[in-house]
């Protein structure tokens, strides 16, 4: 569906390390995927989860993980980035089978598009995500118009419904929740992790199991399992400083 979440993907310095970690941590198994051999897709059981690439050192870009968001137009949604005075840092390139481009909000926030075919893992029309998306950022209503401004979120042609919930921005489609906005975030923060940043969030059976096998994996958790109104979640770090979450499964329509 244009405009709603699409993939997730983390941009590591060593794929082989980030396989074993993410192995052991979340129960995920890898294939090499359609790009080239620093590139592979996760698995958890037969879906297909997320994308890792060993392109930290060739790009020049951070550890981190990135969402991406499913449009019909890579050119016009970079133009939209543009046009508001964000930035659009690589592409939109030619990647497998479609286009893809990488961009920054105007509070920093990472994030990118997709033009092409969506996995049907990931067709969050049909089916639930594998992964829950969190903004955090310094003005959650001021970013919640950038990105409905950039993909249609909320308007006439599009499915993705937006509205204000426990204190959030809440993005849902077909009554599903597929991404929060807060705000809170502070861009001057010492901590990088604590600015402007999307946060990737996968479902798991047992936060505290996940929590503690991270540290005994190499990790370290950010902060610590609590529970909140969408269930209950950790911040973890993977051994080269990667920041995720990992969630409780939640009930559907949550």
């Amino acid at each position: 569906m244009d405009g709603a979440p699409c993939w997730v993907s983390l941009a590591t310095a060593d794929l082989e390390s980030a396989q074993r970690f993410y192995a052991e941590v979340l129960g995920w198994t890898f294939r090499r995927g359609s790009l080239g051999e620093n590139f592979s897709v996760a698995y958890s059981g037969d879906v297909p989860v997320a994308g890792m690439g060993a392109i930290v050192r060739t790009m020049g870009v951070a550890v981190q993980w990135t969402p991406f968001f499913a449009v019909p137009d890579a050119d016009t949604a970079s133009a939209r980035v543009r046009e508001r005075s964000a930035t659009v840092a690589v592409g939109p390139i030619r990647m497998g089978e479609g286009r893809t481009a990488l961009a920054a909000d105007l509070a920093g926030a990472t994030f990118g598009f997709w033009e092409g075919r969506v996995l049907p893992a990931w067709d969050v029309s049909r089916v639930a995500p594998p992964a829950r998306l969190e903004l955090r950022t310094r003005d959650a209503f001021a970013a919640a118009i950038f990105y409905a401004e950039v993909f249609d979120w909320a308007s006439e042609s599009g499915r993705c419904e937006v509205d204000y919930q426990y204190e959030a921005v809440v993005v849902r489609v077909d009554r599903r929740a597929v991404a929060t906005i807060r705000g809170g975030a502070v861009e001057s923060a010492p901590d990088p992790h604590i600015r402007p940043r999307w946060h990737v969030s996968f479902f798991v059976d047992d936060v505290d199991d996940a929590a503690k096998a991270a540290v005994s994996a190499g990790g370290a958790i950010a902060s610590s399992p609590a529970d909140n109104p969408f269930g209950r979640t950790a911040r973890l770090f993977d051994p080269e400083g990667g920041l995720f979450t990992v969630h409780s499964h939640a009930p559907e329509g949550a």
